[in-house]
């Protein structure tokens, strides 16, 4: 996926393992709104994510629910999401992880991320071999496509937003 996205060329793409942020369950003292952070791995988080207009969150699906370790990365911040659009790519075995990425929706809107209506659905049983080797069918990369159109569209939209409520948080 970060291939296809990377060979558009309309937008710089970068893959974020959280396993490489280490953050331990959530942990702060204070909330996350208050953006008072006392640790330096949120403090680094922090930083990364502010980074960013928009992503691509890939998720499995567990009991209905995107994974609890996405879960508690995105709980660790709040400002750093805001006004920013996101598109969802699950995977799993019955429903692809779509009742995952309908639970992570939920999520995202509380965090003031704009969700892309194209979300792509992976099959633990139609697109992995043996449930591990990635082999995804020919429709999946006509869906990122549409998906990525949409997060350029929405991320470039909502640079402006954030610029304008700088400029007005200044003022």
């Amino acid at each position: 996926m970060l291939e296809q996205a990377t060979a558009r060329g309309d937008a710089a793409y970068e893959l974020l393992d959280l396993a490489d942020f280490a953050l331990p369950h959530l942990d702060e003292p204070m909330p996350p709104s208050m953006g008072r952070y006392e640790f330096e791995h949120t403090k680094k988080w922090s930083d990364t994510i502010d980074d960013f207009d928009g992503f691509v969150f890939v998720t499995p699906e567990y009991n209905r629910a995107p994974s609890g370790v996405l879960k508690n990365a995105l709980d660790y911040l709040y400002a750093e999401w805001n006004d920013k659009a996101a598109g969802i790519v699950s995977y799993g075995a019955a429903a692809s992880g779509l009742r995952a990425a309908e639970a992570l929706r939920l999520i995202l809107g509380e965090l003031q991320i704009a969700d892309v209506r194209q979300s792509v659905g992976l099959s633990l049983i139609h697109d992995f071999e043996n449930f591990t080797t990635f082999t995804p069918g020919p429709q999946h990369a006509q869906h990122l496509g549409v998906q990525l159109d949409q997060l350029v569209a929405w991320s470039t939209a909502l640079r402006g937003v954030r610029s304008t409520k700088a400029a007005l948080a200044a003022a």
